[in-house]
């Protein structure tokens, strides 16, 4: 069964939630206001008047200089440009920015199909919030009605295994772990096992973070993989790679190497309401073709959402 994040977290917006969606959506303006005040002022220097020969070319240096990145600026500019003059600018650049990401990202369910838990697998480098991520997804399922179970497979980091309990204490998740210099890959399988035996819903798989260059970590990340895609068919079901977007194009080569090794399908990009580099999502989404599919937009359990492309390019292009 394929559903919506959005479906997943009971975050489906209708007509009568309307004073919901705009309090969402005044986070999201909130969250991305040194995005946009960058990206604007890069905007208003370039002066674009289509009836300027030079102005393509000065919206391309502004576009890139605010982290877009230089094939989705492109790609960019030559669906503007095919538009044509008509109309309003900043309307075709919120709409041409929103239709680059595709439909709503979507997530197979593991149990819907066959029994199985579903599993998502969670994957970063340090100090992107993906503990506080893990946590705040693992309360957001547990507020729409599904069981979690933790797996702390991130046995290296001191003290990440008790942030886990505390997050799962909250959701009402167990936590399967070791003690600390354990085998990932020996937790990921047993939380598998635990899941399973206690008929739980989903299961999310934290890792320890690592630079993407480090390759014995990653051989590492990759045995954990390979762990759960033999203990349960299509596993994982999701695995998500949290990138912080204050990092900007980094975050972009983490997205690729990251993908390369264990096959990333999607990512949770955190940290946008401190970072002036949010362009980065539509980097990875057009570079990768990785779909951006939660967001993180502040400290607040109700700051993880799933990602609505329109909603976000309207706050870093507009407000």
């Amino acid at each position: 069964m394929s559903l919506t994040w959005a479906e997943l977290l009971g975050d489906e917006v209708t007509a009568a939630d309307e004073p919901e969606r705009t309090g969402v959506f005044a986070r999201m303006r909130e969250s991305l206001a040194k995005s946009r005040r960058a990206l604007t002022e890069q905007l208003a220097e370039a002066a674009f008047d289509p009836s300027d020969g030079g102005a393509w070319e000065r919206l391309e240096e502004a576009l890139i200089r605010s982290d877009v990145g230089v094939p989705a600026t492109a790609e960019l500019v030559r669906r503007l440009e095919l538009r044509g003059a008509g109309g309003s600018f900043e309307e075709a650049l919120v709409e041409e920015v929103g239709s680059l990401f595709g439909g709503p990202p979507r997530l197979l369910l593991g149990r819907a199909e066959g029994g199985e838990p579903s599993v998502v697998l969670v994957v970063g480098v340090n100090g992107t919030g993906k503990t506080t991520t893990i946590g705040k997804l693992a309360l957001k399922l547990a507020e729409h009605g599904r069981s979690v179970l933790v797996g702390a497979a991130d046995t290296f980091r001191a003290a990440a295994e008790e942030q886990l309990e505390i997050w799962a204490e909250r959701a009402g998740a167990d936590v399967v772990g070791a003690p600390r210099g354990g085998d990932p890959a020996a937790v990921a399988f047993d939380a598998l096992e635990a899941a399973r035996a206690r008929g739980r819903d989903v299961v999310i798989v934290d890792t320890a973070g690592r630079l993407h260059t480090q390759a014995n970590l990653m051989a590492e990340l990759e045995k954990v993989r390979r762990v759960i895609s033999g203990r349960i068919d299509g596993a994982p079901h999701e695995t998500l790679l949290v990138v912080d977007a204050t990092t900007g194009q980094n975050g972009l080569q983490q997205a690729r190497l990251f993908g390369d090794a264990v096959g990333v399908t999607g990512v949770a990009l955190t940290k946008l309401d401190g970072s002036a580099r949010g362009g980065v999502a539509i980097a990875i989404a057009v570079e990768l073709g990785l779909p951006v599919k939660l967001v993180g937009v502040g400290e607040g359990i109700d700051d993880l959402r799933p990602f609505d492309a329109h909603d976000y390019a309207r706050a870093l292009l507009t407000g």
